[in-house]
């Protein structure tokens, strides 16, 4: 499998560290309050569960999946709900947790939707930026790394399912997406 890997873009210490430095972030900007945190399927599951342990405030969680890829490498551009949340965000601090931001359709999308559910805030935190992908204006309220236009796996992020158990992420070779 890591004979797929071009070049280790972010190694395991180097997230370990900045997912530290996120969840001190949001702990100090989220005192007093009861966090409701959203962890986007598949994707987010490593990020989201090393980032709670970071967070010194109350919390609980939840997942939603979405899609806007498909089985495609590029986005359809049309967003559907494969999984929506077991519990409701009215009144709630909202903190939805991505792995990625590229096109930027999806997270507008969801935070369109999770807006007109009347949370009391709604806030963003995302591994990776990629804006050099950006087709729409989003912009996250935490975010990671900006990274480049690559095609990225590891640490959640996944080419037809795979690369996902990866504790790095890393720059996946074109002759495996090429095919």
């Amino acid at each position: 499998m890591e004979k797929m890997i071009a070049k280790v873009l972010i190694s395991e210490d180097t997230l370990k560290k900045r997912v530290a430095e996120l969840g001190q972030q949001i702990t100090n900007d989220c005192r007093d309050k009861d966090l409701l945190i959203i962890g986007i399927l598949k994707g987010a599951v490593p990020f989201l569960a090393d980032l709670i342990r970071e967070i010194k405030v109350p919390l609980r969680y939840d997942f939603m999946a979405v899609s806007s890829y498909g089985n495609s490498m590029r986005s359809s551009g049309e967003v559907r709900i494969l999984k929506d949340l077991d519990s409701s965000v009215e009144d709630r601090h909202v903190l939805v947790v991505e792995d990625i931001v590229d096109t930027g359709l999806t997270l507008k999308y969801l935070k369109e939707n999770l807006a007109r559910r009347h949370p009391l805030s709604l806030k963003i935190v995302t591994l990776l930026d990629k804006p050099e992908r950006r087709e729409v204006e989003i912009h996250p309220d935490y975010n990671g790394f900006v990274i480049p236009n690559e095609f990225v796996v590891g640490y959640g992020l996944d080419f037809n399912e795979m690369y996902r158990n990866l504790p790095y992420v890393g720059v996946l070779k074109p002759e495996v997406y090429q095919k």
